[in-house]
């Protein structure tokens, strides 16, 4: 189904002005507490307020349950402050960071004197669940001003820091403060007595009270730059997830755990694929022997794939002149995530040229493009490129494969006139997500970013390419949300996302119609009509990077590549030794199809050499013993533990071929692997 996303509200409930919100949600017959609970309702701003909000006049406002997006985020901010409660209890030195929600979880910035162990953290949720039980209210009061904020929170550097820059903070920081800049505390009040028992600066809202917390674990703790900068203190992170229920709780953890098994770090390891010395640095990956048999399984599919779909291969160097990225604006705006210039060519007294590494591949194939004269007939030119780039990420953000230093883009660039703009656009997302199924992704959906509030260009052409856009995802019947005023300054995109195996949603795919670069690089062709006009340049990137989507393909198969994609796609594996020419009798033949193909001819026992290759995730076992030397057979071992025996040689050669030709990306099994008729 496509158009935007949008699941169904609650309906609108009437809060009357002088009544609290909660009030009128209970009055109207909806849950505020339970596996369902409302925890905060939503005014006709789109602010989100706490259940104890009093409207100065009439207002409407929808529930918000705790088992939405939104609910769980309320839940997981609330049972941040309860971290941070428990950690001042039990630690009366530490002083606050800050303490946002996050993907499924929160987390709780810490200056203490020595990095939390495992067992502080079991400590801590001891604590917190005497908290929760105790049901404290949160408590939302405006604090007068900066002084009076300053004067509550004279024991709190940090907090006084983002007093200090209200005005001016990240994502993260923006929970610490009010609306508009307004400074507010959250107490934790009695149950009973209404005694204030801790505070904190936040913007909020919370829960009514620490019960509406009834599901939370404490995960890991790690050390973190206080605001991301490392010229700043290090603290000490507390990360945890919380949940609407138990249930919710024990589902995340085993997708935690089943995570924790598919790590593409550990199976690249494991499996022999990839790995980051530390002689090389952070986030460069090299890649072994195996590693690169799958990478250049992928990379030839899909270089196949772009010939039938009319695009052209180009190769451009690795670093060029300053002034290219000068042009580009990426020295303007990017410099921060590239690496520091070399300097070059300095003779004498005369001074060096400034060279960087290239943090994308779009300036150089617009030089391509600009090198001669280009006419409308040429378009649209469709340019293609398996692009190495290099960004300069933190140590603390680089993460395997996912996030890298070193990448390689499969970076395309679609020089098109102003009336192809549509239909190249929606053929472009359908070969995307035609070409992500044949990798076995299967579930996708997209978000496109529209024009923010200061934008560069005439605002005729974001109109048309923010169309254009939505058009194709349309006609390619992606479901989308719109993500207003989230596209970057000179241009609008859509984000293409999937699930992979066991739930986790990857951005992959970009489409980015560009409003600027064609015009910085005075690009142009010859129009039907004789004059020179302006291309519009769709920026798509399909697979994101080579590398990353390698690691999220070994997650997803959790390191069993299908067939086509696996390094070694059959091993045969001899009962005894004098059973080993048979089976190379079948290597043989398979090699000359084509297929990846080895025969274990060791000393092992063959119990031992089959559990070795279910380990190495090996989609065909083929088996001989004496039996099938005679008959001139072979037997199916896979990777489920099912067999197939008997079958004849060349019925087995013609069978798996067959299965690795259809790209099947399903390991094979003895129900699923049909051998075909003679």
């Amino acid at each position: 189904m496509s158009g935007p996303a949008s699941p169904s509200e609650p309906a609108l409930v009437r809060v009357a002005a002088g009544t609290t919100a909660g009030a009128a949600v209970r009055e109207a017959g909806l849950p505020t507490n339970g596996d369902h609970a409302v925890v905060v309702v939503r005014d006709t701003d789109n602010n989100l307020r706490d259940l104890a909000w009093t409207p100065d006049a009439d207002s409407d406002v929808r529930p918000v349950a705790a088992d939405s997006d939104e609910g769980r985020s309320v839940i997981r901010h609330s049972a941040a402050h309860v971290l941070a409660q428990a950690v001042q209890q039990l630690y009366p030195e530490a002083k606050l960071g800050i303490g946002p929600p996050i993907e499924d979880g929160f987390y709780y910035d810490f200056d203490v004197e020595r990095p939390f162990t495992p067992d502080d953290l079991t400590r801590l949720e001891s604590v917190m669940r005497k908290i929760i039980k105790s049901g404290q209210r949160f408590s939302r009061r405006v604090l007068a001003d900066a002084v009076a904020a300053k004067t509550e929170l004279a024991d709190e550097p940090y907090k006084l820091e983002l007093v200090d820059l209200k005005s001016d903070v990240d994502t993260s920081e923006v929970m610490e403060l009010g609306t508009a800049g307004e400074l507010t505390m959250y107490d934790n009040v009695h149950a009973h007595t209404g005694e204030t028992l801790w505070s904190d600066l936040c913007r909020g809202p919370h829960i009514p009270t620490t019960k509406f917390i009834p599901a939370f674990k404490l995960t890991r703790s790690s050390a973190a730059y206080w605001r991301g900068s490392e010229q700043n203190p290090q603290l000490q992170r507390i990360y945890g997830t919380a949940w609407e229920s138990q249930e919710a709780l024990d589902e995340y953890l085993q997708r935690l755990a089943e995570a924790e098994r598919r790590d593409h770090r550990k199976l690249g390891s494991e499996l022999d694929l990839f790995s980051f010395p530390d002689e090389i640095g952070s986030g460069l990956a090299v890649w072994h022997p195996k590693g690169g048999i799958v990478r250049r399984a992928m990379e030839d599919y899909s270089r196949a794939r772009h010939e039938e779909g009319g695009y052209e291969f180009v190769y451009s160097p690795h670093l060029s002149k300053a002034q290219l990225f000068e042009i580009s604006g990426h020295l303007q705006w990017y410099a921060e995530g590239m690496y520091p210039p070399m300097s070059l060519d300095a003779e004498g007294d005369k001074p060096g040229q400034e060279y960087y590494l290239k943090p994308m591949n779009c300036p150089m194939h617009n030089l391509i493009y600009r090198s001669r004269g280009r006419s409308y007939r040429e378009l649209p030119l469709r340019l293609f490129e398996f692009g190495t780039v290099y960004r300069y990420e933190r140590s603390g953000a680089v993460h395997g494969l996912t996030r890298a230093r070193g990448f390689t883009q499969d970076d395309s660039h679609i020089y098109c006139t102003p009336e192809q703009l549509q239909d190249e656009l929606a053929a472009l997302l359908r070969f995307v997500i035609d070409l992500l199924t044949d990798y076995g992704l299967t579930d996708f959906r997209a978000d496109l970013s529209t024009r923010p509030d200061k934008f560069v260009g005439d605002i005729k052409d974001w109109y048309r390419a923010e169309e254009a856009l939505e058009v194709a995802l349309e006609r390619a019947a992606v479901p989308y949300t719109i993500a207003h005023g989230e596209g970057a300054f000179y241009a609008p995109k859509i984000d293409v996302h999937t699930t992979d195996a066991i739930g986790r949603s990857w951005q992959l795919s970009t489409l980015q119609v560009d409003l600027q670069l064609p015009e910085r690089f005075g690009l142009e062709y010859t129009a039907a009509d004789g004059s020179r006009q302006r291309p519009y340049m769709i920026h798509r990137a399909l697979f994101g990077s080579i590398e990353r989507f390698f690691g999220i393909l070994l997650e997803h198969y959790a390191g069993a590549f299908p067939a086509w994609l696996a390094p070694v796609q059959v091993v045969g594996i001899p009962v005894a030794d004098d059973h080993a020419d048979h089976l190379h009798t079948l290597a043989a033949a398979l090699g000359g199809r084509g297929i990846r193909v080895e025969v274990d001819a060791g000393d092992e026992r063959m119990q031992k050499k089959i559990r070795t290759h279910s380990t190495q995730k090996v989609p065909f076992m083929v088996l001989a013993g004496a039996r099938d030397v005679e008959a001139d057979a072979v037997s199916f071992r896979f990777l489920d533990g099912t067999q197939l025996n008997g079958v004849p040689v060349h019925e087995a050669v013609e069978a798996i071929v067959d299965w690795v030709q259809r790209r099947e990306n399903s390991s094979p099994t003895a129900e699923s692997f049909r051998v075909p008729a003679a």
